[in-house]
């Protein structure tokens, strides 16, 4: 290890503010305290060249230094000695031609920090000091105070002073609820009017006050930071962590502004979560900044509640988890908590996940994710509401997600924060799976794309709110739909199924039914146009005594109902929650459902087909140079639950790809496997087939 006065000059070389378009494979490692006196520099540079990482993130500081910190009240680890952990990786990495970023993380401090500055220790509601829930004697801090806005400002110009580095990232740098302190009081009441919220109904004014202050404070922060950071270095930039759901934590602008570059923090799943959705959070953040690089931070242990951040997960989970995300546009990340190394099983799987990235980069990171349908993400108008109400948006959005998964539909999300004319144009299919609280302008965005010929797929109560939350007496999309509202919408439904009616599209693939299940959320409507209706509503019946589960009424009334529009468009509206009693219950039926609904609105073949047995989440890639079909393999007996043991090969399979307007196919390949294939044209298709795939497979047409 290197000592204090043999450190390499950190006099910076001009780099560019576009540093980070080349920073795709990351290597993130988060140092305990008592690394300093144990950890092997050398086993990381190794590390760094086995998975071709081109950049790093790296803990410097916040609640303990890596570093020689001047700051007064900085904790420096009680173990550095003469070492400097921090800068002699950011060193090394250098060396090898590596992007750095210097990790703090603010959200706690020690005892002496806390008693000389009470006023940086976040307040409990009977305002106490709020000690950290996992490590009696410490603190959590404010995040709103003077601790974030000057404090941690002094330590990060100090790190971007002394050091190489190319941009700071923030972790748990948000704060942990209310703060009750004088300073919260203060500033709160100055810009509300209000005293602080007491409670968290999210119908509370006050509480809507608070998010509106948090949301405001935070924003002023990241973007004061920023700013900080480019006084120093003016190619660099401060990062705040975030999912694809927190993006609700800023104002848009300052994210266009501040930060070039963003991640998700979905480390891994955590327990019944499916390996699609790796990639899902990268859709959300794409929802909103279409055209930004997004990564996804992958953990090489499990990410359950108990927090066993000293493990390894299996090889291949993590292999998947990180191909996952390839797969939906996100270069790949992963993230080592402490230094020293008790287990290396992680090593050689994560290699081969970033080895494989590498390879297929010269196509995919010069094209962007592209899909013909969008589903509108919902999220930040639910920012304010009821969490059990966010709940049942996320349960409709994922029984959507899932079954175009099965289907083997590529798609996209759309944030409801640009949900614009312009931007829902770019979609032939735009689903609602329950977008209940839409502004008169949304609605009117969403009634002009129909006009322009685009095709909508929604379900249960979309409309049925304003953005404030108000409920209006019908659909604030009643003609796009076609429907009128007759009741209030009933919940806790049980025994509830809808009729097959007639043959359509939409309700092929039921041979042998009468009936399948219906919601156990029902909204009661009726057509008020020409509609069309595949599937008619069954009066709910008692389940107990089983002598009375019967039907006491025909079919009657609408179960779904589909239209075309006068612009050659078509609508499909679903007056139930669909999306989340296929998510909750995966009973087959209601998926097949959904995929015949949207291919139906669709009114063409899908652009991309996969033939052959298995289950594949597909992501479309495309330039005007070509396409790629990114085929990852999900197919395994614990595919929904995800402890992956082995990955389980399938094949042969045939992708099929419609060839854009004037383009014409010079040649395929198969960039994981490394070869070139033949190519068949049919009806403005190319065909290529595919032995097997193991895990990833990406299908590459070059246009001529």
């Amino acid at each position: 290890m290197l000592k204090l006065d043999d450190r390499p000059s950190v006099a910076s070389p001009q780099r560019s503010p576009d540093w980070y378009k080349s920073a795709t494979r990351w290597t993130q490692l988060t140092f305990v305290e008592d690394d300093p006196q144990r950890y092997d520099p050398a086993f990381w540079v190794d590390v760094f060249k086995r998975t071709k990482s081109n950049a790093i993130c790296l803990s410097a500081g916040g609640y303990i230094a890596y570093y020689p910190s001047e700051i007064p009240l900085h904790h420096v680890s009680k173990f550095i000695g003469d070492t400097d952990p921090f800068g002699t990786l950011v060193a090394e990495a250098r060396k090898l031609d590596m992007h750095v970023m210097a990790r703090v993380d603010p959200h706690a401090i020690h005892a002496d920090a806390a008693q000389a500055h009470p006023e940086w220790v976040s307040l409990t509601a009977d305002r106490q000091p709020r000690e950290h829930w996992a490590m009696p004697g410490i603190y959590v801090t404010c995040a709103y105070s003077s601790y974030n806005f000057d404090f941690m400002t002094d330590v990060i110009v100090e790190i971007a002073t002394k050091y190489d580095i190319d941009a700071l990232f923030g972790n748990r740098w948000q704060g942990h609820g209310v703060c009750y302190c004088k300073a919260c009081e203060d500033n709160f009441r100055a810009a509300s009017g209000f005293d602080l919220p007491q409670t968290s109904s999210a119908s509370d004014p006050i509480w809507q006050a608070w998010a509106a202050w948090r949301r405001t404070t935070l924003t002023r922060l990241v973007a004061h930071w920023d700013d900080a950071v480019k006084a120093v270095r003016p190619h660099a930039s401060f990062i705040p962590n975030m999912s694809g759901s927190s993006l609700m934590e800023f104002d848009l602008s300052v994210i266009k502004k501040h930060c070039p570059i963003l991640f998700v923090d979905h480390q891994g799943r955590r327990n019944v979560e499916p390996a699609w959705s790796a990639g899902r959070n990268g859709k959300r953040i794409r929802a909103t900044f279409r055209d930004r690089p997004v990564g996804l931070i992958t953990s090489i242990g499990p990410e359950e509640i108990p927090r066993w951040k000293d493990s390894v997960q299996t090889g291949p989970e993590i292999e998947q988890w990180i191909h996952a995300g390839i797969t939906q546009g996100l270069f790949p990340w992963f993230t080592k908590f402490n230094a020293c190394i008790p287990d290396d099983r992680w090593v050689e799987p994560v290699a081969q996940a970033f080895n494989l990235h590498a390879d297929v980069e010269p196509v995919l990171g010069s094209m962007m994710p592209t899909a013909e349908i969008a589903i509108i993400d919902p999220a930040t108008t639910l920012r304010h509401w009821d969490p059990d109400k966010r709940h049942l948006a996320e349960l409709n959005d994922l029984g959507f997600y899932h079954a175009l998964v099965e289907a083997r539909l590529p798609f996209e999300f759309l944030s409801d924060q640009i949900m614009t004319v312009e931007a829902l144009s770019r979609y032939k299919v735009v689903i609602l799976a329950n977008a209940t609280y839409l502004s008169d302008a949304q609605c009117e965005a969403l009634r002009a794309f129909v006009a322009a010929g685009g095709s909508i797929v929604a379900a249960h109560q979309t409309s049925l709110f304003d953005e404030k939350g108000a409920p209006r007496t019908d659909f604030g999309l009643a003609d796009v739909f076609g429907v009128t509202m007759t009741a209030a919408p009933r919940g806790n439904v049980r025994n509830s199924y809808v009729a097959i009616n007639g043959d359509h599209p939409i309700n092929r693939g039921y041979e042998g039914a009468q009936r399948i299940i219906g919601g156990t959320e029902l909204v009661a409507v009726e057509p008020t146009t020409d509609v069309e209706l595949p599937f008619l509503a069954i009066p709910d019946f008692p389940d107990l005594p089983m002598e009375e589960v019967y039907p006491r009424l025909p079919p009657q009334g609408a179960g779904v109902v589909a239209r075309t529009t006068a612009a050659g468009g078509r609508v499909v509206y679903v007056p139930w929650n669909i999306g989340e009693v296929f998510w909750t219950y995966m009973a087959p039926d209601q998926g097949r459902l959904i995929s015949n609904a949207v291919r139906w609105a669709l009114g063409k073949r899908a652009e991309v087909e996969v033939e052959g047995k298995g289950v594949f989440d597909v992501g479309l890639h495309g330039n005007d140079e070509g396409r790629a079909v990114c085929l990852l393999n999900l197919t395994n007996p614990m595919m929904m639950k995800g402890p992956l043991r082995d990955t389980w090969p399938v094949g042969p399979l045939t992708v099929k790809l419609e060839i854009p307007q004037g383009k014409t196919v010079k040649s395929a390949r198969l960039l994981v496997s490394g070869k070139d294939v033949p190519f068949r044209i049919l009806d403005g298709s190319a065909t290529v087939d595919i032995a097997d795939i193991e895990t990833l497979e990406v299908v590459h047409l070059a246009w001529a």
